[in-house]
């Protein structure tokens, strides 16, 4: 057994949280004003396609992991019906026993439209809470999972439009206080994409751009009293993709993807923690708060520029058979300050598909040399029983 201190929990989950407190009472400095929500695990990419690629996915070629990405990809996906598991230990250099689980599932109703669901799950491990004396108060199993439904649809030949529907449940504190519960919201997201294929003298391919919000919800709140609640992570996310062909065994793909979260950015208070100094007061509903995301920061329109992350990717696919991928992730030091590389690669034969991913840190922990990233593996596993075709409905893969 495991056992690690409710701080630690608290640590590793809402550092944010209890940063913006620590700064609302004693004053702020913005040189390093993070973004914090509640189920951070949210926006987390779940599968080793799009890992391996810099955690990037709006406008890469449809697959059964979509739906964190852009559910509207499902329109144009090749499989009639695929099942996909992935699985990811999570920051292993604190914790030795953290990790996500993600299940999708996705099928065609027809030429024009796709349903999918999925199931993320979150596992933090075995905690050993501590009281205010340190008491012990026994070890729990915290736990968070996300489940989602979409149809996606063609809204023409290249165009593609979903919604999704997201209930979301965090059981952090396991009912070991009195004044704390479980927490849970119903989110939505609203996507496009595009694709359609372009020619370059003799190599032809396929060019997509999409664009996606996701976990459009209500706020949670930890608290029976419900006197404090906080955002859960709604995303803007979009970006292009260039696919080439190169000849009949070789394809190229290239990718960008943008994220902006669009929660309210946290203000600059006096020194009581009453009256706000620069910024915009973040205590709004969450319509407010996406519209305000967009000009709230304290630091004015530079700080606003350096809430975008930003990923490039690169995918090889040889014979459609063996894929390499690269990439890389970006963001401010202002921001959380991640930056890192991304590889992976991947196998297709017949109607399996196996995936893996390894990242890899451009920046270390202060004095100790080591990132919690560093070594971060994902691995997905993929069965597609059908490859769906227009004129004859289902073709049996050979």
């Amino acid at each position: 057994m495991f056992k690690k201190s409710f701080v630690i929990l608290m640590s590793l989950l809402m550092t944010g949280v209890i940063a913006k407190a620590q700064m609302q009472e004693t004053g702020q400095d913005i040189d390093y004003n993070v973004i914090s929500t509640a189920v951070p695990f949210m926006i987390i990419a779940p599968d080793a396609r799009s890992a391996g690629m810099g955690d990037l996915g709006v406008s890469t070629s449809p697959d059964v992991y979509s739906m964190h990405w852009n559910p509207a990809k499902y329109a144009f996906i090749e499989d009639d019906f695929s099942v996909g598991l992935a699985y990811s230990p999570w920051l292993r250099k604190l914790v030795p026993d953290m990790n996500i689980a993600y299940l999708a599932v996705s099928k065609r109703m027809s030429d024009k439209s796709a349903i999918a669901g999925s199931l993320k799950y979150f596992s933090l491990g075995e905690i050993n809470f501590r009281g205010p004396g340190n008491e012990d108060l026994g070890t729990y199993s915290p736990n968070e999972f996300a489940f989602d439904l979409c149809y996606s649809r063609k809204l023409g030949d290249y165009l593609s439009a979903a919604v999704a529907g997201r209930f979301i449940y965090s059981h952090l504190t396991q009912g070991v206080t009195n004044y704390s519960r479980a927490a849970w919201s119903v989110a939505a997201d609203v996507a496009v994409y595009y694709q359609r294929p372009v020619y370059f003298s003799s190599i032809d391919g396929d060019f997509s751009w999409g664009v996606a919000i996701t976990n459009m919800g209500s706020k949670m709140s930890y608290t029976n009293a419900n006197s404090r609640t906080d955002f859960v992570p709604t995303n803007l996310r979009l970006g292009p993709t260039l696919k080439l062909n190169i000849d009949e065994y070789n394809s190229i793909a290239l990718s960008v993807d943008i994220n902006k979260l669009l929660v309210p950015t946290p203000p600059i208070y006096d020194s009581t923690g009453l009256n706000i100094l620069e910024g915009k007061d973040p205590n709004v509903s969450m319509i407010q708060g996406m519209i305000q995301s967009f000009y709230d920061a304290p630091g004015g329109f530079s700080e606003e520029m350096k809430e975008f992350t930003w990923s490039i990717g690169a995918e090889y696919w040889y014979n459609k058979m063996f894929a390499v991928r690269a990439g890389y992730f970006h963001e401010s030091q202002m921001k959380g300050n991640r930056k890192y590389l991304t590889f992976g690669a991947g196998l297709r034969y017949n109607v399996f598909a196996i995936d893996v991913s390894y990242l890899v840190p451009m920046n270390n922990k202060a004095n100790s040399g080591t990132n919690p990233l560093e070594g971060t593996l994902r691995f997905n596993l993929a069965f597609n029983i059908n490859k769906w075709d227009k004129n004859t409905k289902l073709e049996k893969v050979d």
